[in-house]
């Protein structure tokens, strides 16, 4: 009798075993060992992919970084970035609040990196955007925010199987510009379908609400700064505004009209200007020495102007690609908005 019960507790430990593997072996096969040119530090990183929808062959890529001090104790936070179409990874984590920056052929530590806070889920959504990708092309042409939404929970549903840990753990979704629709139709759909997750809140930052109400401002603010001319402006407000630019891209190619005003837009304020702060100095090309040629002003923090392109620059180099568990599957390149 004692004999079995031996026996017993053995296989029961064993299966335990299995399990923990099993649930250990994804995750720790994305474990991300040091990213090239990064400093040395204390907390973990992982980066890979969760499939969505095997048939279609839908992967969604993902970078999750655990806080700097007592992850066990911090909540976890997805962050979605808008476009539609742009890179959580590359726009969120790189260029926003990430626990790096690119410098020329390295990294440097983001002394506002929102890991000192929590665990941040990083996640490139839709499939086509970053690294994230679908074999099946006809797939692109179906895509709409529904979709978006119920692909995102499938990947969190899966992405908690490969860290359980994080399962119990308060929850919060973020994000901004598109993310004001991808954040609370995830929300909603988290709610409605009953899964068990901890959600705690939902935050979105300059969120993109309502098209005519929040595009069609830009005309008025690009004109009011200088950037466009009294012609152009009039063209922008009367004859083709923003938000049905905005539209027509969304759904298909623009008609002439809508392209004749939005190439005047774009000609008159040039690609150096970054419309969201024109006060900032310019990043010019490389041959140029980027931004590195202009004074920055003294009374003012340094603000790299060209951490966009040095992102580019940084995760497209195959090195870096390998240290995330990368691929290019029908993209030669990675891009940090994409169509």
């Amino acid at each position: 009798m004692q004999q079995k019960s031996w026996i017993m507790m053995g296989t029961i430990y064993a299966t335990l075993l299995q399990v923990f593997l099993a649930l250990n072996s994804v995750a720790g096969d994305d474990k991300v060992v040091s990213l090239p040119g990064q400093p040395q530090v204390s907390f973990q990183q992982y980066a890979g992919y969760i499939t969505v929808d095997e048939k279609q062959q839908r992967d969604l890529f993902y970078y999750f970084v655990e806080a700097e001090t007592e992850p066990a104790s911090k909540p976890l936070v997805l962050w979605l970035n808008g476009g539609p179409g742009c890179s959580s990874v590359g726009a969120g984590a790189f260029c926003e609040h990430g626990p790096f920056k690119p410098s020329g052929d390295i990294l440097v530590r983001n002394d506002y990196s929102w890991n000192k806070e929590a665990n941040m889920l990083y996640l490139e959504s839709p499939a086509g955007v970053g690294f994230s990708y679908s074999t099946n092309k006809s797939f692109y042409d179906s895509l709409n925010d529904e979709l978006t939404a119920q692909e995102n929970l499938v990947f969190l549903e899966r992405w908690f199987k490969e860290f359980p840990e994080y399962k119990s753990r308060n929850f919060f979704i973020t994000g901004e510009s598109y993310a004001g629709h991808y954040v609370p139709q995830l929300a909603q759909l988290i709610i409605k379908s009953q899964v068990k997750f901890n959600l705690k809140g939902i935050a979105i930052g300059n969120p993109l609400l309502e098209f005519n109400t929040d595009l069609n401002s830009r005309a008025e603010f690009l004109w009011s700064h200088g950037l466009i001319s009294d012609s152009t402006y009039q063209s922008f407000t009367s004859v083709c505004n923003f938000s049905q630019i905005r539209r027509q891209a969304t759904n298909g190619p623009l008609t002439p009209v809508c392209a004749g005003v939005y190439g005047k837009v774009k000609r008159e304020i040039g690609k150096y200007i970054n419309t969201y702060d024109v006060s900032l100095d310019v990043c010019l090309p490389a041959v140029h020495s980027q931004s590195h040629v202009l004074n920055q002003l003294q009374d003012t923090p340094k603000i790299d102007v060209c951490v966009e392109d040095e992102t580019d620059t940084y995760l497209n180099r195959k090195d870096v690609q390998e240290a995330f568990h990368a691929r290019l599957i029908g993209v030669t390149r990675w891009n940090i908005c994409s169509e």
